[in-house]
């Protein structure tokens, strides 16, 4: 009996050992699981859980914004930096200021609402939905299907088959481009404090897509502006109009202003002196005259200062093919078919920019604070311990940008024989032209060097033929040599301000006025892409720097004097100079004042974009540029203000272009 116990005991002591080996056999075997599920989280987890993390904090923030006393932000900003200034609207009407001239708002690029009347099956549900501005809830929700609805005929510049976007109207067409973010609504408010109302405010909305003759082509938008501004001033006493136009609005209103006086049916056939009788002055706000840079580089490589400092510290979502999202190639083949975008390719070719050797802004220091300075005349300026080559507005490489034109060996590629790419049947979803280059084409690109405003048009025509024939039928960046030249009649020329006229209207008055105080793309330094399928073959070289705290060169971006988007060149040239008095351009004298605005950023969260900013869409809610406006409209001239206000040195840089006026 003792005998079987003892094996009893032993076979169960082996059993016990037995289910001790396996729960350790287990619990190892858990943790390889463990330590392999680990190894298994990817990058896609990592940006789950941090776009999960931003916008559960977003949230929480706006949560937390609403909840609160709408006093409380005012509170705690008159805490820190002393009582608030009334607004502009209320200090005014405290002076006595009434409602008097109706104005017109003529919004930019951009900045416009634009809503579905009809689309394809992906956009079921969207009818009368805002595809641009508002919440932009459509494009995380079904991003293919809006690029597809805001892309435009490649051919025609027009609807594509079965779809049909919009522009929204009415004064919310533009007063705010998202949710709290404001464009025209600060405007809007202060102009009602003194009683102004929808019958005598009017939004010029448009689709800033399509070129601006194809607006009235589509639309009839520039007889609809016609008539609007003919029924505000004969139903406020005849009193003209001010009309308001913001960025490439400007460009739109000058080709509405040749369009409006021409003859039909390329006219709206006013007259010659419809202009005298309807406008009483027009308020440019940051106007691209003469063009901008940042334009080259979009229709280049689908890129500028923000998109290349975005893939300087997440080269991952731009460079890399994730996912096949290829983000700057649908970009690219959208922005593509708008041909407004090719009416801010710089005007004026190397007479305006400047070439390899010289340029208007030569000498600029950019961290050189300035104080308002009135005069009219050529002043030393500054000079800088470097020279920088801002004619040269494309460089392939830094010590290109750097180099003494005499160094620079360059190959002519308008003469190269363009290749063939395996691009063209792999990347079909996100065709571009550049796919039917080959590499024998880019590297012809890259062999020339660097490229000024003069050839970039030839660079541009080289790359995006099919893009540049269909805009080039509608926009001309050249200098007129003779208006009086029949082949100026035509629309193609009117936005252009060195190939049209002004109107006749002598007693008209217009105001250029924008922001300075703030880095402005004006060249770049451009490399070659690492070599792929699909990917756009150029990129702004974001390694390149100047080295020198106060240096112009950053992430390869030249920067200038401007309102971060328009240099101060194409903003302030034409009422600086080249309509300065009586100009072949502007053979009648209107009068011109040119109105900068130093940009000082908010001094603290609370005040949010700020009442003092030059930045080119918060100077819509600059307190000294909103009295300015309102004194205009309620019947202030020129000379009212004070005439011209500049703190840059645009006086001193006109004078050093040589063009006959």
């Amino acid at each position: 009996m003792s005998l079987i116990r003892r094996r009893k005991a032993v076979e169960k002591d082996s059993k016990i050992q037995k289910d001790e080996d396996e729960d350790k056999k287990e619990k190892v075997s858990g943790r390889v699981k463990e330590t392999k599920a680990k190894k298994r989280w990817s990058c896609v987890d990592s940006c789950c859980w941090f776009v999960g993390c931003v916008c559960t904090t977003w949230w929480l923030l706006l949560f937390l914004y609403n909840a609160m006393p709408a006093s409380l932000p005012q509170y705690v900003t008159e805490a820190i930096t002393g009582p608030l200034p009334d607004p502009p609207g209320v200090k005014l009407k405290k002076e006595g200021l009434k409602v008097k001239h109706p104005v017109v708002f003529v919004p930019g690029i951009v900045t416009g609402g634009l809503e579905l009347w009809e689309g394809h099956e992906c956009a079921e549900g969207l009818f009368r939905k805002r595809l641009w501005g508002g919440t932009f809830g459509e494009v995380y929700k079904r991003p293919s299907c809006w690029v597809e609805h805001m892309s435009l005929d490649n051919e025609t510049g027009l609807d594509p088959p079965g779809i049909r976007v919009r522009p929204v109207s009415g004064l919310v067409a533009a007063d705010y481009f998202a949710p709290g973010y404001f464009v025209w609504a600060v405007l809007i408010a202060n102009l009602a404090r003194i009683g102004y109302e929808e019958k005598t405010m009017y939004m010029a909305a448009y689709d800033w897509r399509i070129s601006y003759q194809n607006t009235e082509v589509r639309d009839q938008t520039l007889s609809r502006i016609k008539s609007n501004i003919e029924l505000m001033v004969a139903t406020n006493g005849g009193k003209k109009a001010v009309i308001i136009p913001h960025s490439m609005g400007v460009l739109y209103f000058m080709h509405f202003m040749k369009w409006v006086e021409a003859p039909s049916p390329m006219g709206g056939g006013g007259g010659p002196d419809w202009c005298a009788k309807h406008i009483k002055a027009i308020i440019n706000i940051g106007g691209p005259f003469l063009g901008v840079p940042k334009a080259v580089a979009g229709l280049f490589s689908a890129e500028a200062k923000d998109i290349a400092f975005a893939r300087a510290i997440a080269p991952v979502f731009l460079d890399n093919d994730l996912f096949r999202i290829q983000t700057l190639q649908h970009v690219m083949k959208m922005t593509r078919t708008w041909d407004s975008t090719m009416s801010m390719i710089p005007k004026g070719g190397d007479v305006i920019w400047g070439g390899l050797d010289w340029s208007p802004e030569d000498g600029h220091v950019p961290s050189k604070r300035k104080q308002k300075n009135n005069d009219t005349r050529n002043g030393d300026g500054d000079t800088s311990s470097k020279k920088v080559h801002y004619g040269r507005i494309i460089s392939f490489g830094k010590d290109m940008a750097e180099a003494d034109s005499s160094e620079i060996e360059r190959i002519e590629f308008l003469d190269a024989i363009k290749g063939h790419n395996v691009a063209n049947t792999t990347c079909q979803d996100v065709w571009t032209e550049y796919h039917d280059m080959g590499i024998e084409g880019i590297r012809a690109i890259s062999d020339y060097k660097v490229y000024t405003a003069g050839s970039v048009i030839d660079l541009l025509h080289y790359v995006a033929p099919h893009t540049m024939e269909r805009g080039s039928a509608h926009f001309s960046y050249g200098i007129a040599d003779n208006l009086d030249d029949p082949k100026y009649n035509h629309y193609k020329y009117w936005s252009n301000p060195l190939e049209t006229r002004l109107p006749n209207a002598p007693d008209m008055e217009i105001f250029s006025l924008y922001g300075v105080g703030i880095p402005t793309e004006r060249a770049y330094v451009y490399k070659l892409s690492p070599a792929a399928e699909c990917y756009i073959p150029f990129q702004i070289d974001t390694a390149a720097n100047e080295g020198e705290e106060n240096g112009c060169l950053k992430d390869g971006v030249y920067t200038v004097d401007g309102d971060e988007t328009v240099p101060v060149l194409s903003a302030g040239y034409m009422c600086a100079k080249g309509w300065r008095g009586k100009t072949r351009f502007n053979p009648s004298g209107i009068r011109t004042y040119v109105r900068e605005y130093n940009h000082s950023p908010p001094s603290n969260l609370l005040e949010g974009r700020g009442t003092q900013s030059g930045a080119h869409v918060d100077i819509m809610g600059n307190f000294a540029l909103i009295e300015d406006i309102i004194r205009i409209a309620a019947g202030a001239q020129g000379e009212d203000l004070g005439g011209d206000q500049v703190y840059s040195d645009i006086f001193k840089w006109s004078e050093k272009i040589k063009l006959p006026l």
